[in-house]
């Protein structure tokens, strides 16, 4: 696996995944940028996304559904804050009803997403940000740290293929 470190901070309510890939910057890049490469490790494996819009630039958004094993349905939202590809990509993360509406009283993120040259190959690092220590503890307890490694390590396949 791919994934190197998951730091769960507290204090700064910070979530960071770094994860290292035998690839080139722009390649890693392509699996956030094309909506059809996003949506084939964008959720656990068992909770693949698929992607209904996708705009990567400021103001942008991106709308998901990922849909469970026993066909259950969990939509998400990004607010595009910036981008500069291939090296980075700074959103609002949030949670919608199952009509895709953000819902106002669950936790939203900001993350920052950035790729790195590092041994050869890309190292990404995707920084989340809580608003309250009860948010980071929320979605921890959700199981979305592990979740989310799961997700990032289905990249290496689709890198090498």
């Amino acid at each position: 696996m791919s994934v190197t470190r998951v730091e769960k901070d507290f204090d700064s309510l910070t979530l960071t995944l770094v994860a290292d890939f035998d690839a080139p910057i722009e390649r890693v890049w392509r699996l956030w940028a094309d909506p059809r490469k996003l949506e084939l490790w964008w959720g656990p494996p068992s909770w693949p996304a698929t992607v209904e819009e996708h705009d990567l630039s400021p103001g942008g958004e991106v709308t998901y559904v990922m849909t469970g094993p026993e066909g259950e349905r969990s939509r998400g939202w990004w607010r595009v804050s910036s981008v500069d590809p291939p090296r980075s990509l700074e959103f609002i993360d949030g949670f919608a009803d199952h009509d895709g509406t953000p819902v106002a009283d669950l936790p939203t993120t900001t993350v920052r997403m950035e790729l790195t040259e590092h041994d050869g190959g890309t190292r990404m690092r995707v920084r989340s940000v809580f608003d309250s220590r009860e948010q980071m503890e929320y979605v921890v307890r959700a199981g979305a740290p592990e979740a989310f490694a799961q997700a990032v390590g289905q990249m290496d396949a689709l890198l090498t293929s």
